[in-house]
């Protein structure tokens, strides 16, 4: 499936062209995405635009979320004052919908600044971009690298341990969760291996990076056939509320220590 130029009305609110390459590689994903799943463009001609395909729609309205998202998450950090933030893919975003997410991490006063389609190179123009600036929380739980699929695997552990620097520059004492990316498709595929590489990889280039940890996630999704159950998986990439526990709850533990240690600190500074 071929993808189609941008069209040049294109242009984000502050006239930074930068937005454009943000909805092309977004746009570049979902073909990738369709060829995955053997899906065809109609070659039929009908004058009806209710069942013909039209990207250049699609395109702009893509544009107009990803705008209304990336200004969202400004001013919520103007507004608020978060104890943990999650930056990421639709791993995470997804999660914020779910009653695991309702029931532990809403109580920690989290942020979720997690878009859907992202990539690591737009998660990283997001950071550099406003969405790490007048907040001090004590945690960052970063999950990229699901959407990265025509990059290799060290592309994209180079692209996460940007995302990492940059955190780490803008946020200096801040403790960074990197929960490892988990299995995809209800079968055994190619992509599972990457994942899987991406995981091995970014383990060794993290040892001994201080107040940065990575979670292991994705056990107990594969089952002894080699397949994923739709009870943890609801579409083999996004997780139910009985998959996020499954997959969660040792991040929701390290966060509890985390905050716990931090109000310990708190509780032994010398008041003036």
């Amino acid at each position: 499936m071929s993808v189609t130029t941008v069209p040049a009305i294109c242009k984000d609110l502050d006239g930074d062209d930068r937005w454009l390459s943000i909805v092309s590689s977004n746009v570049s994903l979902f073909s990738e995405h369709d060829q995955l799943l053997d899906l065809q463009p109609s070659t039929s001609v009908n004058p009806m635009p209710a069942i013909t395909g039209n990207h250049i729609i699609d395109i702009l309205n893509i544009f107009t979320f990803l705008t209304f998202q990336h200004k969202r998450f400004v001013a919520e950090c103007k507004e608020k004052d978060p104890d943990v933030m999650f930056i990421g893919d639709c791993i995470l975003e997804s999660l914020q919908f779910t009653d695991y997410w309702n029931q532990h991490f809403v109580p920690m006063h989290c942020l979720n600044f997690s878009i859907r389609t992202d990539r690591t190179q737009n998660i990283l123009w997001r950071l550099q971009n406003g969405e790490l600036e007048n907040v001090r929380p004590k945690a960052v739980v970063l999950h990229a690298g699901t959407n990265n699929i025509g990059d290799t695997a060290e592309e994209v552990v180079e692209g996460i341990l940007e995302l990492v620097r940059t955190i780490r520059q803008k946020l200096p004492d801040v403790y960074i969760i990197l929960p490892t990316l988990l299995p995809r498709g209800q079968q055994p595929n190619s992509l599972r291996d990457k994942n899987d590489q991406v995981n091995r990889l970014l383990r060794e280039h993290c040892v001994g990076i201080n107040k940065v940890q990575i979670v292991a996630i994705d056990g107990g999704l594969i089952q002894s056939d080699g397949t994923i159950s739709h009870h943890d998986m609801f579409d083999y990439l996004n997780l139910t509320n009985v998959g996020c526990k499954k997959v969660f709850e040792p991040v929701c533990d390290l966060l509890h220590q985390i905050l716990t240690e931090n109000e310990k600190e708190h509780d032994l500074t010398p008041s003036e």
